[in-house]
C-alpha cells in the first residue's frame, strides 16, 4: 500500500489555504535529496512557508514536495522528498499534523486476522459474549 503521507499534506495545504490562513512545512534536512537554502537551516529542520503567495509552481506531489521561491531575495528550486515533511500546519494557529516516523514495510500479519490464510480455522479464538441480568 502507498504511503498516507502525501495525501495528507494535500489535503492539510487545502484546508489551511481554503480558511485563509498560511500553510507551514517543517523539514528534516538531513537527506542528501533535499534541497533547501541551507543558509536557513537550523538544527538539521527549516520552516517553509508554501503559501500561494510565496510560492510558484508548486506541486504538492506523491513522491516529493516541489516549488520555486525567493530567499533574502534570491530564486531558489526547492525539492523535499515528502518522507522528509516533519509537519504542516497553519503560521496563525498552529493547527495541522505532525507526521510521525515512516515505516516503507508493511506490518506483519497477524495470525488469526480475517484475510490472513496462514492459521487454521481451529486456531482462531471467536468472542464468547454473555448476558447479563
Amino acid at each position: 500500500m502507498t504511503s498516507s503521507r502525501p495525501y495528507l499534506i494535500r489535503a492539510l495545504y487545502e484546508w489551511i489555504v481554503d480558511n485563509n490562513f498560511t500553510p507551514y512545512m517543517l523539514v528534516e534536512t538531513s537527506s542528501d535529496s533535499v534541497e533547501v537554502p541551507r543558509a536557513f537551516v537550523e538544527n538539521g529542520r527549516i520552516i517553509l512557508n508554501i503559501s500561494p503567495e510565496a510560492t510558484h509552481s508548486l506541486v504538492l506531489g506523491n513522491d516529493a514536495v516541489t516549488f520555486n521561491a525567493r530567499f533574502s531575495g534570491a530564486a531558489m528550486d526547492v525539492n523535499v522528498p515528502v518522507s522528509s515533511v516533519i509537519a504542516i500546519y497553519a503560521r496563525e494557529n498552529g493547527q495541522g499534523m505532525m507526521f510521525g516516523e515512516q515505516d516503507d514495510t508493511p506490518p506483519e500479519p497477524t495470525p488469526g486476522r480475517s484475510g490472513d490464510k496462514a492459521a487454521p480455522a481451529s486456531d482462531v479464538k471467536r468472542p464468547n459474549l454473555k448476558i447479563v441480568k
